[in-house]
């Protein structure tokens, strides 16, 4: 058959090939490390390639498909992790020069349960350091470029993961989201990234920012590829104890095209104040579409949303200062400025502050809960703006300059409050030809209704462009 090219291929359809034994794992990852090494100088996507481990795990996987031992649709797929999740025998840096060297001795949690079914570990993704920011702007590593404009950011903190898939180098990346670094990058560089609910999926192996906050998921290039990881990934782990042991359903499977009748609400205050002119229109047209879908689209109202986010904000500075304590006190000139700037705040906060947003963090989630006996999804923004450039260090919305650094987790930072579950999908582009995501929320371990609105709106509505070319 003709050469694999990575630029026109999902996971749901390379999986039928290598099933098959029409397309081998080692076609596949040598498709996809030429591939890499062809961007990487300009994307700057991964902070570890791991060339050799990928060829010989890719050979292993044809041997095994070869004597009918296909294990599952991720079997043979390139997957490449944020370089925060623990993987075995390979450094793990998390954007760090502190962590330069560190190698951990076991995988993390989510990282085995996709081995096991097959994936194929090709490389670790850049990142903001600690995961301590919205760029992922680092001086350590360099800055992953956004693919369909490379001088220009993808979103942090999981930028390396997006810029891997629109870049054409992975099928399936893991990010971590704690104010919006999955769904952020999803949205500034036009891939599928879904934050699950908080205790769908394991954190073991995961280096924490804030405990509370982090929700590790999956980003890919298509709903039904993330409904396919998500599946693996989810369940309870008796490693970690916030993860919840509720049953994982087949994602799939609820993907069924069919959205008539399905209530969707639009937040009538907050989410389309502080916007991008192109960025709401784009939103609203895509809203509207799921209308002619059958869709139910009505206003909602939720209270308190200007403080909630305040309260995500105290909660995420003051827990990360508590994480990073060691290093902040001991290496603090081998911090970034940025981090260690938010560090420094973090490390200020009142105890008495941090009690009373945990407090207020109940109200925000009985405000959900009361929405959610109303409608069955929220649709908003995925991101306010679309992808800033390196140097640009502030936007213009609604007449005012606001820091960049704020606008890009507005819309997405309160649902880590709350831990609903939250994915961002692809819904068009700006006229700069750089693209714009929408936001769909939805009830606690609910993930199957927001990915099925999701795939409705992919597959009926959107009008996909060619990955970019790069070369």
């Amino acid at each position: 058959m003709a050469k694999l090219d990575t630029r026109t291929t999902t996971i749901s359809s390379l999986s039928e090939l290598i099933r098959k034994k029409e397309l081998s794992p080692v076609e596949v990852i040598e498709a996809f490390l030429e591939r890499i090494e062809a961007v990487q100088p300009k994307i700057n996507a991964f902070i570890t390639i791991l060339e050799k481990e990928a060829r010989q795990a890719a050979r292993a996987a044809e041997e095994e498909i070869v004597r009918g031992r296909y294990r599952s649709p991720l079997h043979g797929i390139p997957l490449a992790p944020k370089d925060l999740f623990f993987t075995a025998g390979v450094k793990t840096t998390c954007g760090s020069r502190i962590l330069a060297d560190f190698i951990p001795d076991r995988n993390a949690t989510v990282v085995s349960r996709l081995v096991d079914a097959g994936a194929i570990l090709i490389g670790k993704t850049n990142m903001h350091e600690f995961a301590f920011g919205p760029t992922s702007l680092n001086n350590h590593y360099g800055h992953p470029g956004n693919p369909w404009s490379p001088g220009r950011m993808t979103g942090g903190s999981s930028g390396g993961s997006a810029a891997a898939l629109a870049g054409s180098c992975a099928l399936l990346t893991l990010g971590t989201d704690t104010g919006g670094s999955i769904r952020i990058p999803a949205a500034l560089c036009g891939i599928v990234g879904i934050k699950p609910t908080f205790g769908r999926v394991s954190k073991y192996g995961v280096y924490p920012l804030c405990w509370s906050l982090d929700h590790p998921g999956p980003m890919t290039r298509s709903v039904s590829d993330v409904a396919i990881a998500l599946g693996v990934m989810a369940g309870r782990d008796p490693k970690d104890p916030c993860t919840r042991d509720v049953p994982v359903p087949d994602y799939l499977a609820s993907l069924t095209g069919d959205i008539k009748g399905v209530r969707v609400g639009v937040p009538d205050t907050f989410y389309f104040e502080q916007i991008d002119p192109e960025v709401k229109a784009v939103v609203e047209k895509a809203v509207n579409a799921l209308k002619d879908l059958g869709a139910e689209v009505m206003p909602v109202h939720i209270p308190d949303l200007h403080k909630a986010a305040a309260a995500t904000l105290i909660i995420l500075s003051t827990e990360a200062a508590a994480c990073l304590e060691k290093f902040h006190r001991t290496r603090p000139n081998d911090i970034g400025d940025d981090v260690r700037a938010r560090l420094d705040a973090g490390a200020l906060h009142l105890a008495t502050n941090y009690v009373k947003a945990q407090r207020f963090r109940r109200r925000v989630q009985e405000n959900f809960a009361r929405v959610f006996m109303r409608v069955d999804v929220l649709a908003t923004p995925g991101v306010s703006i679309t992808a800033p450039g390196f140097e640009e260090s502030s936007v213009r919305l609604d007449g005012k300059d606001v820091p960049v650094i704020i606008a890009l987790p507005y819309c997405t930072r309160i649902y880590n409050l709350i831990g609903l579950p939250s994915v961002s999908i692809p819904v068009g582009f700006s006229g700069a030809g750089l693209p714009i995501g929408m936001q769909i929320a939805g009830r606690p371990f609910n993930e199957e209704m927001i990915l099925r609105v999701a795939h409705a709106y992919e597959r009926d509505i959107y009008q996909a462009p060619p990955w970019p070319a790069l070369t």
